[in-house]
């Protein structure tokens, strides 16, 4: 395989261990990282290691800028893109509606749903038949609180992913003619560092109880998905939203 994938926020949890896996799949993987330098170099690390080829690149991608100097990067060092994993992501603080500080809101939607917008254009600015491209896949990454509204914690993270869905849908049903597949995966509950990111670190063994299958899912769990998503096995499948929740 000659085809290369972005994943944003790829330094650890869900983008790190879709990054590993896109890899041992042979993709080439640009390891998106904001603040994390040390952990996606380590990232690219394990990548080398089994014998795949990987690049860390910073980019913030609720910075336009950011994100266009991501693609003209891997402009520049692949000459290609194939596919695109929209992971970044931030949960902000956990309050009651009325108390979320409004730059708390700004930041919640600059990453979540502008990153992923910014992403999603110039990735089809490249795969786009209709532009000259070879087509691809772009999977974003939702989240089952779109559904559930978080209310009292999250109400602004939730409302971010519903967007998500939103685009996924839409963005799907417009470029399905030019080669492109877009679909979106809704995890529960994940056993990552973005848990606690919150200030809430009780929230896990709050929830988990409420889960039908009774426990969070590894970041490998949701990573699998992701990875039916991009590859032919998927090759019918846009504008899908997959929930990845363990039943709630």
């Amino acid at each position: 395989m000659d085809k290369v994938l972005i994943v944003t926020g790829a330094s650890r949890g869900i983008g790190a261990s879709a990054a590993l896996g896109a890899a041992k799949a042979g993709y080439r993987v640009v390891v998106n990282y904001a603040q994390r330098r040390e952990e996606a170099e380590a990232v690219v690390r394990d990548i080398a290691k089994n014998g795949g080829t990987a690049v860390a690149i910073q980019a913030d991608v609720g910075l336009e800028a950011d994100v266009m100097r991501l693609f003209a990067e891997t402009d520049r060092l692949y000459g290609r893109l194939d596919g695109l994993v929209n992971n970044a992501g931030v949960v902000g603080r956990s309050s009651r509606f009325v108390d979320m500080a409004t730059a708390d809101l700004h930041r919640v939607f600059a990453i979540n749903v502008f990153g992923s917008f910014l992403c999603a254009r110039e990735a089809v600015k490249r795969m786009s038949t209709s532009r000259g491209g070879a087509g691809g896949a772009i999977v974003n990454i939702s989240s089952g609180a779109a559904t559930l509204g978080s209310p009292g914690e999250f109400i602004h993270y939730a409302a971010s992913k519903g967007a998500i869905n939103t685009f996924t849908i839409g963005l799907a049903k417009e470029v399905a003619r030019e080669g492109i597949r877009v679909n979106a995966i809704e995890p529960g509950m994940v056993d990552t560092e973005m848990q606690n990111a919150s200030g809430d670190t009780g929230r896990m063994a709050r929830i988990v109880p409420t889960v039908p299958m009774a426990r969070a899912a590894s970041a490998t769990e949701i990573a699998g998905p992701i990875l039916f998503l991009l590859s032919d096995a998927a090759s019918y499948m846009t504008g899908a939203i997959l929930r990845v929740a363990g039943g709630r």
